[in-house]
């Protein structure tokens, strides 16, 4: 039976830790860049805020000597922002970033201590308001320039980010990748002994060095090494067990076959052969079953006709089986392995199954069905299992042992399936011949 193939999804393990790690750098570089950015703005807006205060100051006493206003003062100045000036006519100072005819600038104000009609008034090009209480004294600074610092920043914050984070991905894809590979591999060594490959193992022992640092992949692969030469050692000497009982029964049995034969005529020496004839069947089967777990069987491949095997197959049983032929095929097998599957086949169908039971060929396919109560669920579900059978029939599950193993030498597939209508169905198929396309022996390459 062929091992399962592991779903493609267990491939997303490098993706999803490729995802882990960019949300972690996406997430930690937002972190450093908030709080860069934070940093970098209250310090700068601090410094404006100081300078806009410091100005603010000079021009107070400015105004309160009289003396003209500078160009970036003046009393209730257009532009400025209506919560400062609110500010500043409750008599209290403060400061805030605002655009001004499209230039971020800060502004600091305060309240006018000086009289509202005084000399300071005329540079100021501001109509006279009445009582000082009621006016803004107040300055502006340039912001452009740290609004620029801060968005330069901003941006190298930004491309920085995206550089750190692309190397960390392929750093840490290089990473995963490692361990995947080794995961991988791991997977496919207990695929291939699932298989029946004994031999297989992650890590040659002749190379490993026992003194280097083993991580939990490593552990794993161990683990799986050392789990796959116990059960080659056990399957070994169970498969020796059976060969040397099967080996050791022939001579004591075919001493006894001969006793047997010499026997008067009477149902008690029928009775003697009839067992003699099932030790013997039992113990070559056994034989077989030895020589397939060996895995050194050599194939004879040759081209037949498969109806007329069939065919023969069937007459051979000595069974009332009918043989149907749809489409007949040419396929390449080895003749005496492929008789012994379809015998074994039939054999079951009559000892377990009921009639009618049908041989039907059709093309590379060849299906042996019964009537009878189906094959057991496990059969179903994982195959045949040696010294195992269910329901009604007697048997010691050899002879579909032999057929699944017999039909694995040939390159055959082989199937147990219960089909529409109840009964039992197996699926035999064949190598197809194909011969090559026929040429017109008029023509020739040039032609």
């Amino acid at each position: 039976m062929r091992a399962p193939r592991l779903p493609a999804w267990t491939a997303t393990l490098t993706w999803k830790a490729a995802l882990f790690i960019a949300v972690m750098c996406c997430a930690l570089a937002a972190l450093l860049g908030v709080l860069v950015h934070v940093s970098v703005t209250g310090q700068t807006v601090n410094d404006a805020r100081e300078k806009a205060l410091a100005r603010l100051t000079d021009v107070s006493r400015l105004y309160e000597a009289g003396e003209p206003l500078p160009r970036f003062a003046g009393l209730d100045p257009e532009g400025l922002p209506a919560s400062l000036r609110a500010l500043a006519l409750r008599g209290e100072r403060g400061t805030m970033v605002a655009d001004d005819r499209g230039r971020p600038t800060m502004w600091a104000a305060g309240p006018a201590d000086g009289p509202a009609d005084g000399p300071a008034a005329g540079p100021t090009n501001e109509p006279a308001r009445g009582h000082a209480g009621r006016r803004a004294l107040a300055v502006r600074v340039d912001y452009a320039q740290s609004a620029g610092t801060i968005d330069a920043l901003d941006r190298s914050i930004v491309g920085s980010s995206g550089l750190a984070i692309g190397a960390t991905l392929l750093v840490g894809a290089f990473a995963v990748t490692r361990v995947t590979r080794r995961l991988h591999l791991t997977a496919q060594v207990a695929r291939r002994i699932s298989a029946g490959d004994l031999d297989a193992r992650v890590d040659d022992p002749r190379t490993k060095d026992p003194g280097r640092p083993q991580d939990e992949v490593a552990t794993v692969s161990g683990a799986l090494d050392t789990m796959a030469s116990s059960l080659q050692r056990k399957l070994q000497s169970e498969q020796r067990f059976t060969a040397d009982v099967a080996h050791e029964l022939r001579t004591p049995l075919t001493g006894l076959s001969a006793a047997a034969e010499l026997l008067p005529e009477g149902r008690p020496s029928e009775l003697v052969r009839d067992r003699v004839r099932a030790m013997r069947a039992l113990t070559e089967d056994l034989l077989e079953i030895s020589r397939l777990d060996a895995r050194n069987e050599t194939v004879d491949l040759a081209v037949h006709e498969l109806g007329p095997l069939a065919e023969r197959v069937v007459r051979a049983s000595g069974t009332d089986t009918e043989v149907r032929i749809v489409r007949d095929a040419m396929v390449e097998t080895d003749r005496r392995r492929l008789e012994r599957v379809l015998g074994n086949l039939v054999a079951n169908a009559h000892r377990h199954g009921a009639p009618p039971v049908v041989v039907t060929v059709d093309g590379p396919v060849v299906s042996v069905r019964d009537h009878g109560p189906g094959y057991p669920a496990y059969l179903l579900e994982s195959g045949p299992q040696r010294f195992r059978t269910e329901g009604r029939g007697k048997g010691h599950g050899l002879g579909l042992t032999i057929a699944a193993g017999q039909a694995e030498v040939i390159g055959a597939g082989l199937r147990f399936t219960a089909p529409d209508g109840g009964g039992a169905e197996a699926l035999l198929s064949l190598p197809e011949d194909t011969p090559p396309p026929e040429t017109d022996p008029g023509t020739g390459p040039g032609d």
